[in-house]
């Protein structure tokens, strides 16, 4: 039975580091627009409960889909393919291209579009398309790259998450400090070995949890109240992802018939350690277990929260040894989890 595997990873991480200390004399308000008195109390705080030291930029002269290629092209060379080769082409994003210091939006023609140019693929049978999805986005498209390949549509596909959440944030509300930019990529391609992707979950909570991460005004009442930022409700978020992912990543584990001593590594949304932590404790109390303690790699301390980038660079980091001493060996179970804007959740079991 044919199945996908994927054959080549690669990322785009921001050379710009903005460390916490950036912050420091920032005023920050709250919702009513009342600032906080004490700016260093609020960043100490921001770090013990997402874990936080430091976030990556892109630099002033970059968008979106410029990350996106570079992240793309890096998993092309490491899978040693022809690039005219590709069936489709994903991008997996939220905000599109944002220029810096502009406002405005900017998604057509489409990101994946510019990145296959940027490619220089000619092949006009080669399918660009832009995936909406929230931080859930990369993993969305992996299984569209899944349902390609299995339904005979495509033999090769190159999945990209990239994202400059760095301009669509107010700088006066403290969860700002939150986001960041970046770019992972895999070429996913056909096999019949038994590997590769096993199971996968998906779903879409809309009637009352649309709202919980969304646009709006900034903090600051005197602020153009047309010009929109990216606002999250974040107990909302984290008591509806600790109540659903677990069993998301608990019914992919069912339907491939794998026992949960058999996963080797977690790789959930960068989103909050806390939350991350907190997901992966409830997961594995639906087993009546502790969760190993190298189970579930980070790289939120480093690099924030850049949405639908997080997990495949956190992939891609591993997959070429460049995450401490976190590795995969052949035959590995592996989970992949993501929550975010939707609100959207999503999982899959893959074996390397």
């Amino acid at each position: 039975m044919m199945n996908i595997k994927i054959t080549g990873s690669g990322s785009y991480i921001p050379a710009n580091r903005i460390a916490n200390a950036h912050f420091k004399d920032h005023l920050f308000l709250d919702e009513s627009g009342s600032p906080f008195p004490q700016p260093a109390s609020v960043i100490e705080k921001f770090k013990a409960i997402t874990g936080i030291e430091e976030r990556r930029y892109a630099d002033k002269n970059q968008v979106a889909s410029d990350l996106a290629f570079l992240a793309g092209q890096r998993a092309i060379e490491d899978a040693a393919i022809d690039p005219e080769t590709l069936d489709y082409i994903s991008v997996a994003h939220n905000y599109g291209d944002v220029p810096y210091g502009k406002i405005q939006s900017d998604t057509v023609p489409s990101l994946a579009t510019r990145v296959k140019k940027k490619l220089m693929i000619r092949n006009p049978k080669c399918v660009a398309y832009d995936l909406l999805f929230g931080c859930p986005g990369w993993n969305e498209g992996v299984l569209h790259a899944h349902a390609f390949i299995k339904s005979g549509m495509a033999k090769r596909c190159l999945v990209i998450g990239a994202e400059t959440l760095s301009r669509v944030v107010d700088p006066y509300d403290r969860d700002s400090m939150i986001y960041a930019d970046g770019a992972g990529a895999v070429v996913v391609e056909a096999t019949p070995e038994d590997r590769g992707l096993l199971s996968f979950e998906s779903a879409t909570y809309a009637l009352e949890e649309s709202e919980y991460l969304n646009f709006g005004s900034s903090y600051h009442h005197q602020h153009d109240v047309d010009v929109r930022f990216i606002k999250m409700k974040g107990r909302k978020i984290y008591e509806f992802a600790l109540s659903k992912v677990p069993l998301a990543m608990q019914a992919c584990l069912q339907k491939a018939a794998i026992d949960i001593s058999s996963v080797k590594k977690v790789l959930i949304h960068q989103a909050n350690e806390k939350m991350d932590e907190a997901i992966l404790i409830r997961f594995y109390a639906l087993y009546n277990m502790q969760p190993p303690s190298d189970i579930m790699p980070m790289s939120i301390h480093n690099l924030g929260n850049s949405s639908v980038a997080t997990i495949p660079t956190l992939y891609d980091m591993i997959a070429h040894g460049e995450l401490g001493n976190h590795k995969f060996q052949e035959g590995d179970i592996i989970l992949f989890a993501s929550v975010g804007a939707g609100m959207n959740i999503n999982a899959f079991t893959y074996r390397i």
